[in-house]
């Protein structure tokens, strides 16, 4: 799917043929995705809220960015902490799992040039799929078009047609977020308890049982 932060196509249209799609800001979660993505909330348990959250200094250490930018994205909605936002003087956001691998994307997006209007359609489609969707994902740019892809096949497309210039493994990122974060302090979001170390593959693994 392609991301023209326009919400107009443009460009090389979605192909039948099973991908690479692109996305485009009007058809966030509800463009034409493929035929063997399951639907967000059935999911390894999306729609429960998440039971561990992480603190701004936390969210900036796994996803490589400043405190500066944590706070200019979540105050611009760009990237807002879904577990608890900041109410006033002396409250803490929590940002889940998911938020950090997000702003993880978003420094890369930011980094290689790709225009602001598309990374904000990209961040509302990667909060619209599943874990399993975000885990198989490979974002690839020419820098003015974003594309989700699913397949080496899809990948080797791009490449061949000059669409793709870079590309983004959501799984590889998501892998280096789940290992920065087992080595920093999360908070149950319950209680308020700090824990040290937490991997949160744990929890993760714990969804995914759930669904099964």
């Amino acid at each position: 799917m392609r991301i023209t932060g326009d919400g107009t196509t443009g460009g090389t249209p979605a192909r039948s043929d099973g991908g690479p799609y692109p996305l485009h800001g009007s058809a966030v979660g509800s463009a034409r995705r493929q035929p063997d993505s399951t639907p967000v909330g059935q999911v390894g348990g999306d729609q429960t809220p998440a039971q561990i959250g992480y603190r701004g200094p936390t969210a900036c250490a796994a996803a490589g960015i400043t405190y500066r930018q944590l706070d200019y994205w979540a105050r611009t909605g760009l990237v807002e902490p879904s577990v608890r936002p900041a109410y006033g003087s002396g409250t803490q956001r929590l940002y889940s799992f998911r938020d950090v691998v997000v702003l993880k994307i978003v420094k890369r997006f930011l980094d290689t040039g790709v225009a602001l209007q598309n990374i904000r359609t990209a961040v509302q489609h990667l909060r619209d799929r599943g874990f399993r969707d975000l885990e198989r994902m490979t974002l690839m740019s020419d820098g003015a078009t974003v594309y989700e892809c699913t397949s080496p096949d899809q990948v080797v497309s791009l490449l061949q047609g000059g669409q793709g210039v870079f590309g983004i493994a959501v799984g590889v990122v998501w892998r280096d977020v789940e290992s920065a974060l087992s080595q920093l302090h999360g908070e149950r979001v319950d209680t308020g308890e700090t824990l040290v170390g937490h991997n949160p593959a744990d929890e993760l693994a714990a969804r995914r049982n759930r669904a099964v």
